[in-house]
């Protein structure tokens, strides 16, 4: 059976507006503060209405940077990227240096154990000995976010030969 709707007698605010589409986004996933400004936006929202209510929900801790950026990184981290895709990631979602900085540094991964276990994953357990396969298992490596260092340390060895 379905549920009959009861009139409402007064319309929503745009305040109101915004905090429900706020945490309905938020009831998914967590995102940054810049993140759900632009959502909101992108829903016809006026910015200082946006501005306003998300304030109140970082005041509520319901919109938290902390932990927006600490799950983001350990999701990227699990999914195998490097530090600099995840730098760069946090920085379109609006998250400053330092701050992406900091996460990554706490979660302290082993970037090369990291970077070696996408090769293995995606080339199989044999470290390539022509140039042409090095430097293509580096490209993608590469894409993936790693570092030449780490690149070059999951290959064992130099890859500029």
């Amino acid at each position: 059976m379905r549920k009959k709707k009861r009139p409402d007698s007064s319309p929503e605010t745009p305040e109101q507006t915004a905090r429900r589409l706020a945490l309905g986004l938020l009831a998914r996933r967590e995102h940054s503060f810049h993140e759900l400004a632009v959502k909101l936006a992108q829903r016809g929202l006026d910015d200082d209405v946006i501005e306003t209510a998300l304030d109140a929900l970082q005041a509520e801790n319901l919109l938290s940077e902390e932990r927006f950026v600490e799950q983001f990184v350990r999701s990227r981290i699990e999914r195998g990227d490097g530090p600099m895709k995840i730098r760069a990631e946090l920085a379109q979602r609006g998250i400053d240096l330092h701050r992406a900085e900091q996460e990554i540094e706490a979660q302290d991964p082993d970037w090369v154990q990291l970077a070696d276990a996408q090769r293995r994953k995606r080339f199989g357990a044999e470290i390539p000995v022509e140039f042409a396969e090095r430097a293509r298992q580096a490209r993608f490596l590469q894409g993936r976010g790693f570092g030449m260092g780490e690149i070059q340390r999951a290959l064992k060895g130099d890859i500029e030969e």
